[in-house]
């Protein structure tokens, strides 16, 4: 099954982005960027190669990253339950039901297919096109913040998901919320499988990576000003498809908006100053030296 949802992936992919370089980044930028792409890649090097790092330390974070959890891991499924079922205690009171419940009694078809459709491709779009977008672009800073905070993101969130155990509402409460995407759409469960842990919930790196997407098109609107506005669309649709599909709590959404927005402030703090293994290991050393004890 899964060699049949990956070439549709790929083949509705190519088409997205094919026609939204088109009509965000224009055929000038398109084509001088042929002549140019030398030197671009070059300003962008060294951020390419800690991104490259930082995805293959998280494939191997997520091969070892479940097993090294039940061991070192804390399980906080409960206490992300208890929060979901607070948070629209203003408009219920007593009878107060799960966020993710309340918000799955607004599901019709075409809402399950749009938010499943945004799930798996609005998703993989939103991050795939500033790549091509800001790569256009003569001035490399767009780009580097862009990789930074992408990497952020994984950094971070692997960490999360090694030390806090949590279960979606879909595993955990079963018999009251409906994994909407694989019932519907039994199809991406492969897709998803291949890349993620059902105990990796906390925090939702959807929510994060789109945040960051819709914040950074937000830092370039100067450059692609009608991009801007689609991405936060598209950013506000991925938010609400993790809850609205049963596969995120409202906390973890809420945490994953913090999190894509400490990314993107790291990214920008560092798109003037490229990574280097001296500094790297200089911050290293600073932050050993800082634990008390070890300076003596």
């Amino acid at each position: 099954m899964l060699q049949q949802v990956l070439p549709q992936l790929l083949a509705v992919m190519l088409v997205m982005l094919a026609t939204a370089a088109l009509v965000f980044v224009g055929r000038e930028r398109l084509s001088r960027t042929r002549y140019e792409y030398r030197d671009r890649f070059s300003a962008v090097a060294p951020y390419v190669g800690l991104l490259c790092i930082v995805l293959i330390a998280n494939k191997i974070a997520r091969d070892i990253g479940p097993e090294l959890s039940w061991l070192i891991g804390i399980s906080i499924t409960p206490l992300l339950q208890r929060v979901d079922g607070v948070i629209l205690w203003p408009l219920f009171g007593t009878e107060t039901p799960q966020f993710v419940m309340w918000i799955q009694t607004l599901a019709t078809p075409e809402l399950t297919a749009y938010f499943s459709f945004i799930y798996i491709y609005g998703y993989v779009f939103l991050l795939v096109f500033p790549l091509i977008a800001y790569f256009a672009l003569p001035k490399p800073e767009p780009l580097r913040r862009t990789i930074v905070a992408y990497g952020a993101n994984y950094i971070i969130g692997v960490l999360c998901y090694i030390v806090l155990i949590a279960y979606g509402p879909r595993l955990m409460i079963p018999e009251q919320v409906d994994g909407l995407l694989f019932t519907h759409y039994s199809e991406y469960q492969f897709l998803t499988k291949e890349i993620n842990d059902q105990t990796n919930v906390f925090p939702s790196l959807h929510t994060s990576m789109a945040v960051t997407a819709a914040h950074l098109a937000w830092l370039s609107r100067d450059e692609y000003p009608t991009w801007a506005p689609l991405a936060a669309v598209i950013a506000v649709s991925v938010v609400i498809a993790t809850m609205y599909l049963g596969i995120h709590w409202a906390t973890d959404v809420i945490f994953g908006i913090m999190l894509g927005y400490v990314s993107v402030r790291i990214g920008v703090y560092m798109e003037d100053t490229p990574p280097s293994l001296e500094k790297i290991r200089g911050r290293a050393d600073s932050l050993w030296r800082a634990i008390p004890g070890r300076s003596r």
